[in-house]
């Protein structure tokens, strides 16, 4: 259980009254709308929901929230294929309610960034769907990226690029005629066109999109694929094209981190500068960067680019004490080196959830929450609380703060994840983290849906999400919940933690440990054993299931000390 010793700093204030830099040390709530709640019994949450639940993300601690696209989409991607940019699609509500989740944010002290989806568009888009009605080499067509066949009919794709999402990344058209013509890329999914960003129409374009919803109050924006928009000029052969569709981490470097993108962040980071010299409120741009290394990374948060970048490192290391050591040492080195604070995720909604993560293989679909009952939990709870104490920002995806093992056995049937769709493999499919909230109850829909409505969760939540609901969580001060409400509270009480510097501790071969400001000692037990407590006397402050003078296996814990900071 998590503790807190009194008089240890000044309560945190409920509303930021300085307004400036507020994203240097914030933890961000991402919430993926259509698993939050559901205030209208369809099985789909909505914007009402999110409103509903502010109140919970308030209790729990959290600077501010991350929303999912709500744009009007076919749901091909579940809203990653933008139909219109300036507009809410039915399923979620609609602008008067949006603009009311971002009032009630504001009155809670909590800011609200909405998602960006700059990369590519729906098919569905008004452009697109003139693109199609458009004939080859037409103006209508550079908004995209079509280029003829090769063979001798042009039966070939342009170039051997794979999709990310599985398969070729080019489609073939139909033109007006009747014959199969031209080829489009894309990417991720045939439904996702990827965006020409060198028509010189398609930047000023999403500068009026950021206007829009900088005018509406919103605080920021989180970027879809920042590392993309860009492809290499003649569109060559990809040296390995089966390496540009394994993993995130692998893209195609003809097609990914291309130079010109950065106009586009410079372009974006000083539009906000325009609105924070407005009224002195900072408005953040914080992207979806996937590069092999930190040094790559650092170059998308130079003081005139993006504020920050996920930091998807920590999230793929595996549980060992050197990689964590290397990851965050490179981070701190490389990112927070460019002036930048370095922003931490250990979950989001691609990824497996962090305690089924942490268990090691993936456990049998029978065994879904069992074989995560006891070393994944405790290793989530570990980095959870390491997390918490690295200098930086820091994101927390919805339901790890209860703990969430991830579903494993969804059957095929209702799965709706394209990658599934386009590959038939169940590897890498994102449904079993996406699984709607448990809130209350003992059976599904576990509050989540009013059952008024009659519908289902639109994906099925299974029998043991009871033992995860959020009432039973609050109820349990035990609880993984209760480990991230009482770690936030004294983020913002203790000024040893939130942005600032780190110094690494001599320690035991698997404990990581480290000192942040004047004597706060963070601690963290990647082996199995317990070792002692790294100063006899030492006052526990905050700790992940750790006896006061210990330190079990894949435990963490903060400690107030004397030692000599510098």
């Amino acid at each position: 259980m998590l503790t807190a010793t009194a008089g240890n700093g000044p309560s945190p204030s409920p509303v930021d009254t300085t307004q400036r830099r507020w994203w240097r040390d914030a933890v961000i709530y991402q919430v993926y709308i259509r698993s939050f709640l559901d205030s209208t019994g369809d099985g789909i949450g909505d914007l009402a929901g999110v409103r509903a639940g502010l109140p919970y993300l308030k209790k729990l601690g959290v600077d501010g929230i991350w929303l999912s696209p709500f744009y009007p989409s076919p749901q091909h991607d579940h809203g990653y294929d933008v139909a219109d940019y300036r507009e809410v699609d039915p399923l979620y509500g609609d602008l008067a309610e949006f603009d009311a989740v971002v009032a009630d944010a504001h009155r809670l002290g909590m800011k609200v960034l909405v998602d960006i989806v700059p990369n590519h568009c729906s098919s569905e888009h008004p452009w697109f769907q003139a693109a199609l009605a458009g004939r080859p080499g037409g103006p209508e067509r550079e908004y995209f990226h079509f280029a003829d066949g090769r063979g001798e009919r042009g039966e070939l794709p342009p170039n051997n690029w794979r999709a990310m999402f599985g398969g070729p990344a080019w489609s073939r058209v139909r033109e007006a005629d009747g014959e199969e013509g031209q080829w489009y890329l894309h990417l991720f999914t045939p439904e996702q066109p990827d965006l020409n960003w060198r028509n010189p129409t398609v930047g000023p374009f999403f500068l009026d999109v950021l206007r829009f919803w900088l005018d509406r109050g919103v605080d920021g924006f989180r970027i879809d694929v920042a590392a993309g928009l860009y492809r290499h000029p003649e569109l060559p052969d990809s040296p390995d094209p089966e390496a540009d569709e394994r993993s995130r981490d692998s893209v195609n470097p003809l097609a990914w981190n291309q130079p010109e993108v950065h106009q586009v962040w410079r372009d974006w980071r000083a539009l906000c500068e325009e609105y924070t010299a407005r009224d002195g409120r900072d408005r953040l741009l914080v992207g979806e960067v996937s590069v092999p290394t930190a040094r790559e990374h650092a170059a998308y948060v130079r003081p005139d680019e993006l504020h920050q970048a996920f930091f998807f490192h920590l999230l793929s290391a595996r549980w060992d004490v050197d990689a964590f050591r290397t990851v965050i040492s490179e981070a701190l080195r490389d990112i927070a080196g460019t002036g930048s604070t370095v922003t931490w995720v250990l979950n989001n909604h691609d990824q497996v959830r962090t305690v089924t993560r942490y268990a090691g293989d993936p456990p049998g679909p029978a065994d879904a929450p069992s074989a995560a009952a006891d070393l994944g939990p405790a290793r989530a709870r570990a980095a959870a609380l390491l997390m918490l104490a690295l200098p930086g920002a820091a994101y927390v995806y919805q339901g790890e703060e209860l703990g969430l093992p991830e579903v494993l056995d969804l059957p095929d049937e209702v799965l709706t994840d394209p990658i599934f769709r386009r590959t038939g493999s169940r590897r890498h499919v994102r449904d079993g983290c996406r699984v709607p909230l448990p809130w209350s109850g003992l059976a599904s829909p576990f509050g989540f849906t009013t059952a008024e409505g009659g519908a289902q969760p639109w994906l099925p939540q299974p029998e043991w999400f009871a033992q995860h609901a959020t009432d039973r969580a609050l109820a349990d001060t035990r609880s993984f919940w209760h480990l991230y409400r009482d770690g936030l509270h004294l983020r913002r009480s203790l000024p040893q933690l939130g942005e600032g510097t780190l110094r690494w501790l001599e320690s035991p071969p698997q404990v990581l440990a480290f000192v942040r400001g004047d004597g706060l000692l963070c601690t963290v037990n990647f082996g199995t054993e317990p070792v002692p407590a790294p100063v006899p006397g030492t006052p526990l402050l905050a700790s992940a299931d750790c006896p006061a003078g210990s330190l079990p296996g894949s435990t963490a814990a903060w400690w107030i000390s004397d030692l000599d900071p510098r």
